[in-house]
């Protein structure tokens, strides 16, 4: 069946006669005559069955169907536009698109990567964030970072690390003591992570130890945010050591008390069964956890 979908010279001279209303200026920008360009819109309104413009000796004005209408073609041209860009740079290579959770990728894996690539230069690796599970069928995708219990339907799951949050604040917070109390701890402000709610409950509950307050707090999504926050003097927060490396060696934030939240999820590399045989994925897999290994033996 063919698809129902206007000419795409139509679509581009709407969005620049719609982004400035005028059609000579849109005219000027793709180096076509008026003409042309009253043409194609004329065409694109015939074929919508909806007026787009408003003409009048002083011009044209988008009408409220056309306003929504450009708005929704300036953004999908936009993303052709991308995807376009991106074939062409991938000429010759090949590209793994990772998803991965934002602090760990920053923090941990991107001053990791430059060995990769010396390693492997055929492959290039892109990163994007996602915080939570999805289906890789709906993506572009081929492979995810993330932490829980690899408990991901239709993927193959490579363990990394435990995470092991442990107490953290700025030096300011601390005071003139080397360490806190978990019950000098309960009485400050406890900066609280969105994906992790329980974590502050379950750290005290290990210290055998019941604090009413313990879900109270300002909340943030990521451990980036936790850790700025912390730094701020804005209560401590519960981040895991190698997510901070850079913080805790400046003295910006300092471990307030050593006991770490053990915990059964862990970062899994997860990588969907239709593509466990990709030789660029293969590679990457190899590498990473051979990272991972290191990093847990030098802790």
């Amino acid at each position: 069946m063919r698809r129902k979908i206007p000419s795409t010279t139509a679509l581009i001279s709407f969005e620049a006669a719609a982004r400035h209303e005028s059609f000579t200026r849109a005219a000027e920008e793709l180096s076509l005559t008026q003409g042309a360009i009253c043409r194609q819109i004329a065409s694109l309104e015939e074929f919508l069955s909806v007026e787009l413009f408003r003409r009048s000796r002083r011009g044209v004005k988008l009408t409220e169907a056309g306003l929504s209408y450009s708005r929704r073609v300036a953004t999908q041209l936009d993303a052709v536009e991308r995807d376009t860009l991106s074939v062409m740079g991938q000429q010759g290579t090949n590209v793994i698109e990772l998803a991965v959770v934002p602090t760990f990728g920053t923090q941990w894996l991107l001053p990791r990567l430059k060995d990769f690539q010396h390693k492997h230069p055929e492959v290039t690796v892109n990163l994007t964030n996602r915080t939570r599970p999805f289906l890789f069928a709906d993506t572009e995708f081929d492979a995810a970072i993330y932490f829980g219990d690899a408990d991901w339907s239709g993927t193959e799951s490579h363990r990394l690390m435990g995470e092991n949050p442990m107490p953290v604040c700025s030096p300011a917070l601390l005071g003139n003591k080397t360490l806190l109390t978990a019950a000098a701890i309960a009485e400050l402000p406890l900066l609280q992570q969105t994906t992790r709610p329980y974590a502050w409950r379950q750290w005290f509950n290990s210290q055998h130890l019941n604090i009413p307050r313990d879900m109270t707090g300002p909340r943030y999504e990521l451990f980036s945010m936790l850790a700025q926050a912390a730094m701020h003097d804005m209560g401590i927060a519960l981040i895991p050591p190698f997510l901070i490396q850079r913080e805790l060696a400046e003295k910006r934030l300092v471990i307030a008390n050593p006991q770490a939240l053990s915990s059964i999820k862990a970062y899994y590399l997860m990588i969907p069964e239709r593509k466990v045989e990709s030789a660029s994925l293969k590679a990457f897999r190899d590498w990473l956890v051979t990272q991972a290994q290191s990093y847990s033996l030098e802790g």
